[in-house]
C-alpha cells in the first residue's frame, strides 16, 4: 500500500471513530486527532497507528529524529488541563518520553487557532514524582469503587469524590478523574496547565505565542472545531 493510500485509510478511519462518537466527544476530539495526525505526518515518517489499545501512540521506533524515544501527543485548551488519559497506563510508565501538548483557543464559532505548543522531554523519575505517594494498589482500590454496579451513578461519583480527597491521593500532583456516567465507569488523569508548565516544561513561554513551533516548523494557524457542549452526564 502506499503512504497515500495509507493515509486516506488513516483519515477514513478517523472519521468513523468520530462518527460513532457522541456529538461532544466528536467535538473535542477532533482536534486533538487533526494534531496527532500533522505531528506523526511532519515529524515521525507518516507513522500510522495499529490501533487505539497500543502502549504509545507514537513509538520509539517511529522516532528517529527527536531522540528515539515514544512520543505522546495532547491537544489541550489554552488555560485548561492536559488530559493524559487510562490512570494505570500512564502510572504505569517507567521510560522517558516526549509529550508534546499543542493549546489552542476558540477564536470564532466554528474555528480554533493554535497558541502555544510545547515538546517535553519526560523523564521517568519526574513523571513518578507527579504521582506522590500513590501506589498501583490504590489506584486499583479507587477504580474497583468506580466499576461497583451496586452503587447508583450518584454514590459512586460520591464516594469516589471522598477517597481521592484523602491520602495517598491527596499527595499527588496529577489529577485523578472519574469518568461515570451511562456509558461508562473508568479512571482518567490530567495534568493542570499549570502543573505542566511547572513541573515537565519550566523553562517553556506559558503565554500565548504568535507563532507556535514544533522542532522549528510552526503549526498550522487555525482549524474548524466548534466549542464543546458540556452534557449533564459527563
Amino acid at each position: 500500500m502506499t503512504k497515500a493510500c495509507q493515509r486516506a485509510a488513516t483519515w477514513l478511519f478517523v472519521g468513523l471513530v468520530l462518527c460513532s462518537a457522541p456529538l461532544a466527544a466528536r467535538e473535542v476530539q477532533s482536534h486533538g486527532l487533526i494534531f496527532e495526525k500533522w505531528l506523526r505526518d511532519t515529524f515521525f515518517g507518516g507513522y500510522e497507528p495499529k490501533g487505539y489499545t497500543q502502549k504509545w501512540d507514537i513509538p520509539a521506533s517511529a522516532n528517529r529524529n527527536h531522540g528515539g524515544i515514544p512520543v505522546n501527543p495532547k491537544a489541550a485548551k489554552h488555560g485548561s488541563p492536559v488530559g493524559l488519559g487510562d490512570a494505570v497506563r500512564q502510572f504505569e510508565i517507567e521510560e522517558p518520553f516526549l509529550l508534546i501538548v499543542g493549546f489552542w483557543e476558540q477564536v470564532m464559532p466554528t474555528k480554533k487557532s493554535w497558541v502555544n505548543v510545547q515538546a517535553a522531554e519526560v523523564k521517568p523519575e519526574v513523571w513518578r514524582t507527579l504521582w506522590g505517594k500513590i501506589t498501583k494498589a490504590d489506584l486499583e482500590r479507587l477504580i474497583a469503587v468506580i466499576k461497583d454496579k451496586s452503587l447508583s451513578l450518584e454514590e459512586t461519583r460520591a464516594q469516589a469524590q471522598v477517597i481521592k480527597l484523602q491520602e495517598p491521593f491527596a499527595s499527588a500532583i496529577m489529577e485523578l478523574n472519574p469518568k461515570i456516567d451511562k456509558s461508562q465507569r473508568r479512571l482518567q488523569c490530567s495534568l493542570s496547565f499549570d502543573a505542566f508548565f511547572d513541573h515537565l516544561a519550566p523553562k517553556a513561554e506559558r503565554g500565548k505565542l504568535e507563532k507556535p513551533q514544533v522542532f522549528g516548523v510552526p503549526l498550522p494557524a487555525s482549524f474548524t472545531s466548534t466549542p464543546r457542549v458540556i452534557t449533564p452526564e459527563e
